[in-house]
């Protein structure tokens, strides 16, 4: 069966409650606050509750922080091809959610950018499996590792881009290089109209298709309203199942991790969207990025 493989920094998300953002110089008091393995640990999670094969491919360190990431992902049934970094804990991300479930981020990188070409080979990515790549890996240090993986890649191995908010402000030498290698294109709908440059939301999917390449998949996620999924020449919207949201931290990557995991267990990517919308729509009424539902959930939801 093909695997879910993820080459991207795993972080602790301290997500942290707040009533309202404060004004710049000012103070508010937080509401709660809790640690959880967020970043590529999210899809990777999401991916193994689903019932694929998943493994983490980046560095993670020694510290609290590092035990928590491997502590999630080994309970998960997640497998980390690299060993800890001896001499650097794992990173963190602040999330400041409002009572919109809008989120803020302030992050703090660590053992996860010592990442190598070699460490990444560790990945034995083979024809068939799922390879995620991230927008965020693209800075350095981690940018020229993870491009001399993609380039060496054998034939047949699907390479998913999550590009994120950066990907669209790299330079189009940098951009073309990585879409030369990319067959699977899942971003949210900012993120698709920042590398298009169009507005209609509609057109964004097929204007990536062609940028990217004509065998290429692309997903665009509508938040709530749902995504749309365009291969072989056409698109099909794909409805979400909305909910009262209660944190939406983690809900696109839940989106990812369940649909790429889908794929890997042999559905068409119609089907696989559909699922991935309804387990989002489970993760965004439950706190923290670990939110993912299990498949038994996912079933029992879309029984309903």
């Amino acid at each position: 069966m093909p695997r879910v493989l993820h080459t991207s920094q795993a972080l602790v998300d301290m997500v942290v409650e707040v009533p309202s953002l404060p004004v710049r110089g000012d103070n508010v008091n937080a509401r709660s606050e809790e640690r959880y393995a967020g970043g590529a640990a999210t899809i990777l999670v999401a991916a193994a509750r689903t019932g694929a094969e998943a493994v983490h491919g980046g560095a993670h360190g020694t510290g609290p922080n590092g035990d928590l990431i491997r502590e999630v992902l080994t309970e998960a049934g997640v497998t980390l091809a690299d060993s800890p970094r001896g001499d650097d804990d794992s990173g963190y991300c602040v999330v400041l959610v409002e009572p919109t479930a809008e989120r803020s981020f302030v992050t703090v990188y660590g053992a996860e950018r010592q990442v190598t070409a070699e460490s990444f080979a560790r990945l034995d990515p083979r024809p068939g499996d799922l390879l995620c790549i991230s927008g965020y890996s693209l800075f350095e240090p981690t940018r020229d590792p993870l491009l001399a993986l993609l380039e060496s890649l054998p034939e047949g191995v699907e390479v998913v881009l999550d590009p994120g908010e950066p990907f669209a402000s790299f330079p189009m030498e940098l951009q073309d290089r990585v879409l030369a290698r990319t067959t699977v294109w899942t971003s949210n709908a900012a993120e698709a109209r920042a590398i298009t440059g169009l507005d209609d939301l509609e057109d964004t999917p097929e204007a990536l298709r062609r940028r990217i390449g004509p065998g290429t998949v692309v997903v665009v996620r509508d938040g709530d309203r749902g995504c749309t999924v365009f291969h072989h020449g056409r698109g099909t919207f794909i409805p979400a199942f909305p909910q009262k949201a209660v944190d939406t931290n983690g809900a696109g990557d839940t989106h990812t991790g369940t649909m790429l995991a889908e794929r890997a267990l042999g559905a068409d990517w119609e089907s696989a969207a559909t699922r991935a919308n309804a387990a989002a729509a489970i993760a965004v009424t439950r706190w923290g990025p670990q939110s993912a539902p299990t498949r038994a959930e996912v079933d029992a939801f879309l029984d309903d």
